[in-house]
């Protein structure tokens, strides 16, 4: 971790972090996130800053990345400490299935801070009125490296759908949208709401959002038991109507190799600083993140953190219990 502190120091600088005293830090994290443009990045970067205000010893910098596929096989390599994941990829990253075939992870859980609804969005002009209309037209299934597109691609072969993926970063995606040269793209959802890049097409380009049908709802259940199928209420963005789409939740892991102690200290100071995430991710502030983490998680917390809600009373399910 040490050598790889000179790397960031830009990086921490523009999260906010400054680069005083991280030389001197008993332990340096590097904390992947996502794109810089997304709200789950401004949330990691609040996280950040409570874990630097809080944990005595502990500096985190805050690393822009490709979101929770990128996070967690950078996580493999080494090159990074915990990050932002999901609990679908999470699942296949420990079983070693998927993307990580044949070499299972030694992930483990942190917390997870919301569902993520997986929101198909389209210029309403493009004439695209549901997922089977997406056939040749140009789209991007997710950022590089996200579980979005790992999980989008995974769904449309469950049902038999097609389009001309269009490869890039939400920034450039959301260009290409309100340029007309993209159809559109899927984008996590922030709770019930549209995220921040959709929200900025959404104030040039008039959108809708494409739902599953019962037909394909009913065949993901059967098919694809690590997403989640659910009814967003009308208003995820002003005149979208309710709609049923696939999701997971979005929360941090780690590797085995962070210290309990440090593990410990995280959890803590995340479940008990609860107002600086909320005024960046405005679910936080209805959200118990205790409950979210037992209902969404998929893979074993990492001791350290199961110490702290065994502490809290919190009851941990049989599959999310330390493994060591």
């Amino acid at each position: 971790m040490k050598t790889l502190i000179a790397t960031v120091a830009a990086t921490a600088i523009a999260a906010g972090f400054g680069t005083a005293g991280v030389a001197h830090a008993d332990t340096d994290l590097l904390f992947g996130s996502t794109s810089a443009s997304s709200s789950h990045y401004g949330y990691i970067v609040a996280v950040g800053q409570i874990l630097n205000e809080k944990v005595d010893g502990v500096r985190a910098n805050v690393v822009e990345t490709g979101a929770a596929l990128d996070n967690i096989r950078r996580m493999e390599r080494g090159q990074m400490d915990l990050g932002i994941i999901t609990t679908n990829v999470a699942q296949h990253a420990v079983a070693g299935t998927d993307e990580f075939e044949g070499r299972p992870q030694d992930l483990r859980l942190l917390w997870v801070y919301t569902g993520a609804p997986q929101n198909v969005v389209v210029r309403k002009d493009s004439g695209i009125t549901s997922l089977e209309d997406l056939k040749g037209a140009r789209f991007n299934p997710g950022i590089r490296g996200s579980a979005t597109e790992s999980t989008t691609e995974a769904v449309f072969d469950t049902l038999g759908l097609t389009a001309d993926y269009v490869r890039g970063s939400t920034t450039d995606m959301a260009d290409a949208i309100k340029d007309n040269r993209v159809a559109g793209y899927v984008k996590s959802g922030n709770g019930n709401k549209i995220d921040a890049s959709t929200m900025d097409i959404a104030t040039f380009t008039d959108i809708a959002i494409l739902g599953l049908d019962a037909a394909q709802a009913d065949k993901l259940r059967a098919e694809m038991p690590d997403v989640s199928i659910i009814d967003v209420p009308a208003g995820a963005a002003d005149g979208v109507p309710a709609y049923t789409t696939w999701s997971f939740g979005v929360g941090v892991g780690t590797t085995a190799g962070m210290s309990d102690e440090v593990a410990y200290q995280i959890v803590k100071a995340v479940m008990e600083n609860k107002d600086a995430q909320a005024n960046a991710m405005a679910s936080i502030k209805e959200s118990d993140l205790a409950e979210l983490t037992m209902q969404y998680g998929t893979i074993p917390l990492h001791p350290g953190a199961a110490r702290y809600f065994k502490e809290k009373g919190v009851a941990i399910p049989e599959k999310l219990l330390p493994t060591e």
